[in-house]
């Protein structure tokens, strides 16, 4: 996954953001862009969770957000998240604009992104252990519920050790979901 945007960096205040709404295998989801790269994935993107989304934007990044379909900053991130859900894109290779997230959120999200390949899960304990804090999990837990960047930073990816799914702030179903379409869950049968 490339990231252009260092450890620290990603957007300033007053950056603004262009978004979308688009069809996936999981519902609507609300997808932002900055000069950056992909800065935000909302799940359930129905008006309400727009609006409500929206707002965020607009507070975190320091303006307003632009409602922009045919973005081309959102070009990319729209056809990568297709083939994602068709089943023929198994990395993605985005530029990111990791500014909604910082400091432990941002480096276990990079590792996440980073070294938990499709197709594949990590506890969150032995997430905690890869970025040097083992007793960590808990706190890996609450990094996947703040991660702006759901999918292509693969938040669903990461489960309990005895084999629980966790939680999932998109829903245990859509967990469910994301997880059966890279082979790790069996596909529902209806």
């Amino acid at each position: 996954m490339e990231s252009n945007g260092d450890v620290t960096g990603g957007t300033g205040a007053g950056t603004r953001a262009e978004w979308a709404v688009v069809g996936s295998g999981i519902g609507p989801l609300l997808l932002a862009a900055t000069s950056t790269g992909l800065v935000s994935v909302v799940f359930h993107a129905r008006p309400a969770v727009q609006d409500r989304a929206v707002g965020q934007l607009r507070t975190r990044l320091g303006a307003e957000p632009v409602e922009a379909p045919g973005s081309a900053r959102l070009a990319e991130p729209i056809r990568q998240l297709a083939a994602y859900f068709a089943g023929s894109l198994k990395e993605f290779s985005l530029d990111l604009d990791w500014s909604l997230t910082s400091g432990f959120n941002r480096q276990v999200l990079r590792e996440l992104a980073a070294g938990v390949p499709y197709g594949t899960v990590v506890g969150y304990g032995d997430l905690a252990q890869r970025v040097g804090q083992p007793g960590a999990a808990q706190a890996v837990g609450a990094a996947m519920g703040a991660n702006p960047l759901p999918v292509v930073v693969p938040c669903h990816r990461v489960v309990e050790s005895d084999g629980g799914l966790g939680g999932f702030g998109g829903g245990l179903e859509t967990k469910r979901q994301l997880l059966a379409l890279e082979g790790v869950l069996p596909q529902p049968l209806f």
